[in-house]
């Protein structure tokens, strides 16, 4: 959670957090990939559409694939879809059904209108970093950083 604190003090949202947590992960520094993320906070560009914890969570799935198979994109394709899948029914189950759905706009109800991050996003943001784990880990994925060389 202090680093989570850390890193929304640098201004990231709740997409940019798990990818920028992943990267210290696998022992890497990625600015561009971090920005990149930025667009999919708020539910993508604050649309309140998908969380964006859990669409940077599918995203960070999909990196530590890459580094599974490097000489197979497909299979990495392959792999990247069925954990995504897992994380998205796991989110249903432990956010959607409490919050009504699994959009942003949804998640926070009246807040999302403040447009600043609230107390809980940083329970989902935390909760869906360490599914992002779990799963992973489930599927046997270095996390070392050693195979995204």
């Amino acid at each position: 959670m202090f680093r989570m604190l850390e890193l929304s003090q640098q201004g990231l949202n709740c997409s940019q957090m798990i990818v920028a947590m992943g990267l210290e992960t696998l022992g890497q520094v990625n600015p561009d990939l971090v920005q990149a993320m930025a667009g999919l906070g708020g539910g993508v560009g604050f649309t309140g559409k998908a969380c964006g914890a859990m669409t940077g969570g599918a995203c960070l799935l999909s990196l530590y694939a890459a580094g599974l198979t490097p000489h197979d994109a497909i299979d990495a394709q392959l792999r990247s879809m069925e954990m995504a899948e897992e994380l998205v029914r796991w989110f249903e189950q432990q956010f959607g059904q409490e919050y009504g759905g699994t959009n942003c706009q949804q998640i926070l109800g009246a807040a999302f209108e403040k447009r600043t991050p609230q107390p809980a996003c940083a329970d989902i943001v935390s909760n869906t970093y360490s599914k992002v784990q779990e799963i992973a880990e489930q599927h046997k994925l270095d996390l070392t950083g050693d195979a995204h060389d």
